[in-house]
């Protein structure tokens, strides 16, 4: 951790706080647990109680399942990448914590992807999904989305995951263009299917 100056959301008041800059879900289970919830990522004002969210450069490292997730604005290469790892770029800790959840749950993420997409064809509706889970006898995939100030949920089941690994399956070039810490999101699989 590092300590850096930050500003509330609300008040405006500047506070000193305390920054993660990676953490390895083997050897600290418990900040895993606090990455998943976002928690790692939030501080509150003590001026005003506002709970702000830091979006700084992070690094996620889980070894047992050879996955490297680095939060970042700024593209990245992947020089040194071990081989065997997925490595993956995000864009906002809303983004982090869902891959970490799409990983755990022993899904792969362009898949996700793909049912998102689809998702959203069926729904007839551009809403920026967000997978929630995997549950259910039949292991359904519970996705989010926000709706008129509600966060609204879609159950779709493992049937679409399983549809969709045969599209990325009968459609190589998709998954063989991912290099390095790739960015894996709507808008990359949007390149393939306009």
């Amino acid at each position: 951790m590092s300590s850096i100056q930050v500003h509330c959301s609300k008040c405006g008041a500047e506070h000193s706080a305390e920054v993660p800059q990676s953490v390895n879900a083997a050897t600290s289970p418990e900040l895993k647990e606090k990455v998943r919830s976002g928690e790692l990522f939030t501080w509150t004002c003590p001026h005003c109680g506002t709970v702000n969210l830091l979006q700084v450069p992070f690094l996620y490292h889980d070894p047992d399942a050879h996955l490297m997730l680095v939060l970042s604005a700024t593209p990245l290469g992947a020089e040194g990448l071990q081989e065997g790892y997925t490595g993956r770029q995000v864009r906002s800790v809303g983004d982090l914590v869902e891959k970490i959840k799409i990983f755990d749950a022993g899904l792969d993420d362009l898949t996700v992807e793909m049912c998102k997409f689809v998702t959203c064809q069926e729904l007839k509706k551009d809403v920026p999904l967000r997978f929630a889970g995997l549950d259910g006898a039949d292991g359904e995939m519970t996705f989010t989305y926000p709706s008129d100030g509600q966060m609204e949920l879609v159950a779709v089941g493992f049937n679409v995951y399983e549809d969709c690994a045969g599209i990325l399956r009968r459609n190589p070039q998709i998954r063989d263009s991912v290099q390095g810490l790739a960015l894996i999101d709507q808008a990359w699989l949007g390149r393939f299917f306009r």
